[in-house]
């Protein structure tokens, strides 16, 4: 070999070990560069001049090695390192890490789609997850009941401009209905004056109302068609009832049908085996209240209860009582939410019904004040042990009519009461443990969990899923394409992605409100200058000395 060859061998050496000093100021300069990966370069020989292929050994004589001189070296690659790196926690929730394999998915506004270990994300103008340089963030959305739909889309985030509800649907109550007090057998009872019709008989639950007197003013019509009779002022329990206004021949035409509408009004619940035979009828021509047994159910009306606008009859009944309520009983009233988030008012009232040997007996009657024509929901019965335990409850679940509010009609909730009991306390009372709807409330924050859900948090409390991130997994990942701003591309070698979710297919899982550091050794790439400048010098001089060697053999000439 001449020393021209030598020469070259020294121009390799140059040449690879700058190479190496290349890449390693590369990772120095991405020492805090989010989710960088370090790379290192990896040095091949070069063919190498054959002087004898050497021989086998032989009975007569020993084998013979290769006679060569290597030729240099070469750069065979740069292989990029898929370490992981430390995670530094931010507390931004929008800011994502990846522990194990995967990229996170990124959009171009081209579409194009690329990947990366940096997941320093924001939310942009239009609540869109987004990259630092604009590119949008994929993962699976959500359906309109917050499920997620395992099709890759861009993830958005609309923290302020969200808002949900959640209708009521499990009510539960806390509290003690005392066994000490005394049994309700009736209800209030009021009665009005005698009413007849315009030929002077008796007036039943058929008669027009155009055609009911007073039996003490036969001759002046109490209503006419189009009439409007106004309720107000009528108190229940000493609470007072909402007034509404009935329109002769709208909303009925006959007394019996004024005083169905009248009990719905006043929410007396008639029926079945209630005791003191409660509701509004027509009997020996007058109009018969009837309230529902209990001291906490008792109806007070007086004479200027119930006007008309006809001035010849502005008041047209004068009611009187005829039996007081009686039995011990309590009240509570609490409010549930329709899809829409409107809050509903609703009444409880509890009467003790029977005390047999075998535990107390309570019937308790619910009611929405704010229902519209009926108040009435429904009723039922809670059964006690000798101890005080709860046995049994009927009557649940109860629907409210919720028609012309917009909301989902009927608004359907089931009460639990087995936080209530029957020991014989001082007094009863029975409150509102619970119920799991919600006000309307505005997406306010949010966080990922580990499976790369989007937990969102709303101003009323309520949590729910907004979508997913998605991560995509590389046969081999030291096959993809870097591109500037930490991206990669889809390489010949790198395979096809696979997407899934975090924490799947050999997908790593997500922590939120941190970021992964760059991979890179800081001691290991000091030790790489070292010797590669080792490297680098000791080829010039393999140069410098060849060229010294050819000037000695320049001046022989001479």
């Amino acid at each position: 070999m001449g020393l021209t060859s030598a020469m070259y061998v020294g121009l390799t050496g140059l040449n690879v070990h700058q190479a190496r000093i290349n890449t390693i100021g590369n990772n120095l300069a991405n020492v805090n560069t989010t989710g960088f990966k370090a790379s290192r370069t990896e040095f091949q020989t070069l063919f190498s001049q054959t002087f004898s292929q050497g021989t086998a050994p032989s009975g007569t004589s020993g084998g013979v090695n290769p006679t060569q001189i290597g030729l240099g070296a070469a750069v065979g690659g740069t292989q990029r390192l898929f370490t992981p790196g430390a995670v530094e926690t931010t507390g931004l929730a929008s800011d994502l890490a990846i522990e194990g394999n995967g990229l996170f998915i990124l959009r171009r506004s081209n579409g194009q789609q690329v990947y990366t270990r940096d997941g320093s994300f924001a939310l942009d103008a239009n609540n869109q997850l987004v990259s630092i340089d604009g590119y949008r963030v994929l993962g699976y959305g959500v359906d309109e009941a917050f499920q997620v739909i395992p099709t890759l889309s861009e993830i958005n985030i609309p923290i302020g401009t969200l808002s949900i509800a959640r209708a009521t649907e499990n009510v539960q109550m806390d509290g003690d209905l005392s066994a000490a007090g005394s049994i309700a057998t009736q209800g209030s009872t009021h009665a009005s004056q005698a009413l007849v019709d315009g030929g002077g008989n008796a007036a039943t639950a058929a008669t027009a109302l155009t055609d009911l007197r007073s039996a003490s003013d036969p001759a002046t019509a109490l209503f006419l068609n189009g009439t409007t009779i106004t309720v107000s002022g009528i108190t229940k329990g000493q609470r007072s009832v909402p007034a509404q206004q009935f329109v002769v021949g709208t909303d009925g035409s006959t007394l019996g049908d004024f005083g169905t509408w009248l009990q719905s009004m006043l929410g007396i619940q008639s029926g079945g085996s209630l005791p003191g035979q409660p509701g509004v009828v027509v009997e020996n021509g007058t109009l018969v209240v009837r309230g529902n047994a209990g001291e906490e159910n008792a109806i007070e009306i007086t004479n200027t209860d119930i006007t008309t606008d006809n001035v010849g009859a502005a008041t047209p009944f004068s009611f009187t009582q005829t039996q007081p309520a009686n039995g011990s009983g309590v009240f509570t009233a609490f409010s549930v939410y329709d899809s829409l988030g409107n809050p509903v008012n609703v009444n409880v009232t509890f009467a003790l019904e029977a005390t047999p040997d075998t535990g107390p007996v309570w019937r308790y009657y619910v009611e929405a004040p704010d229902g519209g024509a009926s108040r009435v929901v429904g009723t039922g019965t809670l059964s006690f042990d000798p101890n005080g335990n709860l046995v049994s409850a009927t009557g649940s679940p109860f629907s409210l009519d919720r028609s012309n509010t917009g909301a989902q009609t009927p608004l359907s909730f089931t009460i639990d009461f087995s936080g209530v009991h029957g020991l014989s306390t001082a007094t009863s009372n029975v409150i509102l443990a619970n119920q799991d709807g919600f006000p309307p409330g505005t997406l306010s924050s949010f966080s990922v969990a580990r499976d790369g859900t989007i937990n969102a948090t709303f101003t009323n409390g309520l949590t729910r899923t907004l979508g997913q991130v998605a991560l995509a997994v590389f046969p081999n990942f030291e096959g993809l394409v870097a591109e500037a701003d930490n991206l990669f591309l889809e390489g010949p070698n790198s395979g096809q992605p696979t997407i899934t979710a975090p924490g799947t297919f050999q997908a790593g899982t997500v922590l939120g409100g941190a970021l992964e550091l760059s991979n890179v050794d800081m001691t290991r790439e000091f030790i790489g200058l070292i010797t590669s400048s080792a490297g680098f010098q000791a080829a010039s001089r393999v140069i410098s000395t060849s060229s010294d060697m050819l000037d000695q053999l320049l001046l022989i000439v001479r």
